[in-house]
Formats: structure tokens, C-alpha cells, sequence
């Protein structure tokens, strides 16, 4: 696969060129820069990257609701939020609203250009231990319900199909869901990718926001191999 070329949305000048300069001086393109949400939108518009780095707090348009119109308009795009706190009220909604996962601002150089390449290939950056946190503090939190980015009629999968959504709900990795069914990397992954093509899920993040939003999973709920 080809190096992904990336619009950075950000309402900090300082932030973005710093950005620009860790990722071109590793082979990752920069096609253009954005400074508040209605840019950002306009930028995926005209030059179609392959990822936009986007900032969730910006002004006269912030990084949700820009990254819920440029996902209806250009599904193929990935958006990796940017964020200040690793528990930032607005990351479940990030999520919800088709974002592929989220970095920190102090992200290390190595990290953010390994991310970037990550969601490029149509993974979802999101550990299992952040996916639980995120998902148990805010799915069903003090911050009010989220609104569902997704309904899909869960009887198209087979119980095994089902059972590995759960499991994803719950934050396991491919490695960890092979153990957990005995069953190997190979099989889990097309499991995976035959939940993602049935219930028209972009990655992992929109799976893990289903699995809470249809129930299948609840905050407090014990977590399979714990």
C-alpha cells in the first residue's frame, strides 16, 4: 500500500506545522492544513486524503460534527481525533460519530506516523484497555446518551459471528479472541472482516460502538478472560 496522504485540522498553527514536519520528514505526504471544522470539510473536498488528522475542539466548527459531514460525503476517508486528554468526554462521540481512533497531542513521532499508516490500511486505533475505559465511562455515562452512528439488524450473523462482535465489544484483540475461542489469528480475522462486511462496519471503532448501542455488551459487565 502507498504512503497515505493527510490533511491536518487543527486551530493551532504551531500544532499543525509541527505535525507536517513529523510526518514528511517520514515519507507521509501532507496535501493540506485546515483550521477549524468547515475547513477541514472543504480540504477533504477538494484534495480527498487518504487520512485527516483532526483536532476535536476547534472553533465555528469543531472536529465531531466535521467528521460526521466529511464521513457522509467521503466514507472511504479515515479521521484520527486529536485530543489533549486521554479521557476526553468527546472521544466516545468521536467513535460514534465514524472515527477511526484518537491520538494524544504529545504523541511521539514514531507513534503518530505509525497511526497515520494504521488506520490507512483500515484498522482502528484503539487499545483494548482504552476501548473499555472509553466505552464504560462514557456509552452510558453521566454525559447523556449518545446518539447511535449505526442501526444494523444483528440476525444476519451466525452465533459464532455474534459472539466475536461481544467479545470485540469487550476490547479484545484478534490475539486475545483466539485464545478466548480457541481458535486461530486466521479464523478470527475472517470472522471479523465477515461481521464487517455484513453489518457495513468501517473498522473495529464502529464495531465497538454498536456492540454497546444494540446492548450486546453493557457498561460493568465483566470483561471474558478476566
Amino acid at each position: 500500500m502507498s504512503e497515505p496522504r493527510v490533511v491536518i485540522a487543527d486551530d493551532q498553527a504551531l500544532v499543525r506545522i509541527g505535525f507536517r514536519m513529523i510526518l514528511t520528514a517520514r515519507g507521509i505526504e501532507v496535501v493540506g492544513e485546515a483550521g477549524d471544522g468547515g475547513e477541514a470539510i472543504e480540504a477533504v473536498r477538494r484534495l480527498r486524503p487518504d487520512v485527516v488528522l483532526m483536532d476535536i475542539r476547534m472553533p465555528t466548527m469543531d472536529g465531531l460534527e466535521a467528521t460526521r459531514r466529511i464521513l457522509a460525503e467521503s466514507p472511504d476517508c479515515r479521521v484520527l481525533m486529536l485530543t489533549t486528554f486521554d479521557l476526553d468526554r468527546y472521544v466516545y462521540a468521536a467513535l460514534a460519530a465514524g472515527a477511526s481512533g484518537f491520538l494524544l497531542k504529545d504523541v511521539t513521532p514514531e507513534h503518530l506516523a505509525a497511526a497515520v499508516r494504521l488506520v490507512n490500511t483500515g484498522d482502528a486505533l484503539l487499545a483494548p484497555s482504552i476501548t473499555r475505559r472509553l466505552v464504560e465511562r462514557f456509552a452510558l455515562g453521566d454525559h447523556g446518551p449518545v446518539q447511535p452512528a449505526v442501526h444494523r439488524d444483528l440476525a444476519v450473523l451466525t452465533p459464532r459471528e455474534l459472539e466475536v462482535l461481544t467479545l470485540m465489544g469487550h476490547g479484545l484483540s484478534n490475539a486475545e479472541l483466539a485464545t478466548e475461542l480457541t481458535l486461530s489469528e486466521a479464523t478470527v480475522k475472517t470472522h471479523v472482516a465477515r461481521i464487517f462486511a455484513k453489518l457495513s462496519l468501517r473498522d473495529r471503532a464502529q464495531a465497538v460502538v454498536l456492540a454497546y448501542e444494540t446492548g450486546l455488551v453493557s457498561p460493568g459487565d465483566r470483561t471474558p478472560g478476566a
